[in-house]
Formats: structure tokens, C-alpha cells, sequence
């Protein structure tokens, strides 16, 4: 019972110091707003020219490649939108940061963040997308899944990079050569699952590549935990 009486207080506290982190992280965005309307506008104008460029109207666009320029539109969003995660952070407020919260802490924090803007940016992109091209989609329940899986792979993988990139001169240029190596593996498995959701598979067809995504969340999860402290430090 001490240990549990010990260690509850500490638990409380770390989570209520993450919870401040998360609100500081929507509290800045919301008064900025610029990163948002941003990506917004990227994801809105690349939809309408693919709309444009296949002449959808006409049914031209085939469901295959109707997946296929949705995702990667969402890859390049999920980029754009995370890449700004440590770069906007100037190195006297990092050093604030470091004397308050600890690097584990930070972490999370900024992973809830970015999965929270990548599943309002997805559910926003797939609305349009589906408004503007129509939707093939058969099953839909599964198809928003894979959004959600995909959501928190992206923030959780790019928010690692992101870190890493902000240490060098050139960062945006490190974010994009680390970041394909990376969601490549977790982006051939989302458009695998997507593909079968468009076919209206049943879904234990895609129990596999569920099990696989979901590991891979476990996996890039538990470094960015133990690696960014290393990362932080430096």
C-alpha cells in the first residue's frame, strides 16, 4: 500500500503537468491559427486539383487511385503540419521548458497534440475529399479506422523526426529524407487496409495489417519515450 500511496501523487502530478503542456500546445495554436489555416487551405486546393486534373465529374477516377492521391495528400499534410512541432520552439523557451517538465513529459505532450491536429485534419480531408470526388468507400466505419490508426502512427512517428531535424541547420529538408524511411512501411499498410474497406472486404481480411499498424504505434511510441530524453538533453 505505500508503494501505491506513493507513487499515486507522482502519477497525478505527471499527468496534470502533460494536461498543461497539451492545453499550452491548443492554446498557442488557436491564437496563431496560422499552421491550421495553412494546412487547410493545402489540403482544400490539393483536392481541387485533383478534381480538376482526373475531370472526376465524368468517372474517370478509378477507386484505386482515388485511395491512392487521398493518402498521399494526408502524408504530405501530416509533414507539413508536424514539422513546425520543435522548429517554432525558440531555445530560450526550450530551456524553460527543461526546468519545468520533464523530457518524457514534453513528449507525450506533443504526440497527444499532433495526433488531436492530424484526426481534425483527417476527418476534415476525407470529408472534402468525399464531398468534392464522391466516395467509393463501402465501409465506411472501417475506412475512418484506418484514419485513426494512420492519425496517431503519423503524429507519433513525425514528432520523433521533428525533434531530430530541429537540431540541424537545415531542418526542413532532414525532416523530409528522415521522414519517408519511416511512414513508408506504415503507409503501404494503411492503404492495404483502406483498399479493403473501398472493396467492402469482410473486415477479418484486414485483421493482419490492423495488428501490424497497431504495433508499429506500440513501437514508435515506446522509442520516441526513451530516445527523445537523449535528444533533449543534447
Amino acid at each position: 500500500m505505500s508503494i501505491v500511496a506513493y507513487f499515486c501523487p507522482v502519477m497525478r502530478e505527471s499527468l496534470g503537468q502533460i494536461g498543461t503542456l497539451v492545453s499550452k500546445e491548443f492554446r498557442l495554436e488557436w491564437r496563431q491559427r496560422y499552421a491550421l489555416n495553412g494546412m487547410l487551405l493545402y489540403m482544400v486546393g490539393s483536392v481541387f486539383v485533383c478534381y480538376l486534373s482526373f475531370n472526376a465529374r465524368r468517372g474517370q477516377l478509378a477507386p484505386i487511385v482515388w485511395n491512392t492521391l487521398f493518402w498521399i495528400i494526408q502524408l504530405f499534410t501530416a509533414i507539413n503540419a508536424i514539422a513546425k512541432t520543435f522548429v517554432q520552439e525558440r531555445a530560450g523557451r526550450q530551456l524553460y521548458y527543461y526546468t519545468l517538465a520533464s523530457p518524457q513529459q514534453i513528449i507525450v505532450a506533443k504526440v497527444i497534440y499532433n495526433t488531436g491536429l492530424m484526426l481534425v485534419l483527417s476527418l476534415l480531408g476525407f470529408s472534402v475529399y468525399a464531398f468534392v470526388l464522391g466516395s467509393p468507400v463501402e465501409d465506411i466505419p472501417l475506412y475512418i479506422g484506418s484514419l485513426l490508426m494512420g492519425a496517431v502512427g503519423f503524429a507519433a512517428s513525425l514528432t520523433l523526426v521533428a525533434a531530430i531535424a530541429a537540431k540541424a541547420e537545415n531542418s526542413a529538408t532532414l525532416m523530409a529524407i528522415l521522414s519517408f524511411p519511416v511512414i513508408l512501411p506504415l503507409l503501404l499498410l494503411l492503404l492495404r487496409v483502406a483498399k479493403n474497406a473501398m472493396d467492402g472486404l469482410e473486415r477479418s481480411a484486414s485483421s493482419d495489417e490492423l495488428l501490424t499498424i497497431l504495433a508499429i504505434d506500440a513501437v514508435v511510441l515506446a522509442l520516441s519515450y526513451l530516445l527523445f530524453p537523449f535528444l533533449w538533453k543534447s
